[in-house]
């Protein structure tokens, strides 16, 4: 008499065979890093109205080949938009390289593809920061959120797009 537990085991053997022969068994290497990654830093969880934050944007190239162009943008997050009371604006910008920063040259602070500087070799990175500063008369106890959609454009004529990608939110705090 067959047993039913080896009658089991050869129909999963049949299935995992099928799977493997139709490609769509899962694989064992490890999955592949993105060919572009956005990343986001603040120099202060929280700021006083009057005050100053530098929010940094990194882009890193994680693809084989160079990245030729980069379009990016930044907006306002719907929380932070919602508070009539909550004046802010980008009074700076400036692009890190391993050669140094340089003053930004893209078109403002809501378009800031071009002031990555591409092009940026594999594995390198560019980081642009913008200087947050919170009008003096601002409203308290609020927090400034963004978020942004990415594309970038490789040597290799790939593309890869992203987003949206959020800050971390800064908090305005009452002197």
């Amino acid at each position: 008499m067959r047993s039913p537990l080896m009658r089991r085991f050869g129909l999963g053997a049949v299935l995992a065979l099928a799977l493997a022969v139709f490609g769509m068994a899962p694989s064992a290497s490890a999955v592949a890093a993105a060919p572009a990654e956005l990343t986001f830093t603040t120099s202060s969880a929280t700021t006083t109205p009057g005050g100053t934050v530098d929010l940094s944007m990194t882009i890193t190239n994680n693809h084989t080949y160079d990245v030729w162009f980069v379009y990016q943008t930044i907006e306002p997050t719907w929380l932070t938009n919602q508070r009539p009371d909550l004046k802010y604006s980008f009074t700076g910008c400036s692009l890190a390289t391993a050669a140094g920063a340089t003053p930004c040259s893209g078109t403002g602070p809501a378009d800031l593809g071009t002031n990555y500087g591409a092009t940026i070799p594999p594995g390198q990175s560019r980081t642009v920061t913008l200087t947050l500063q919170v009008a003096a008369d601002s409203g308290c106890n609020g927090n400034i959120g963004f978020y942004s959609y990415f594309y970038t454009e490789f040597s290799d004529s790939t593309s890869v797009s992203g987003g949206p990608v959020f800050t971390p939110e800064t908090r305005v705090l009452c002197a």
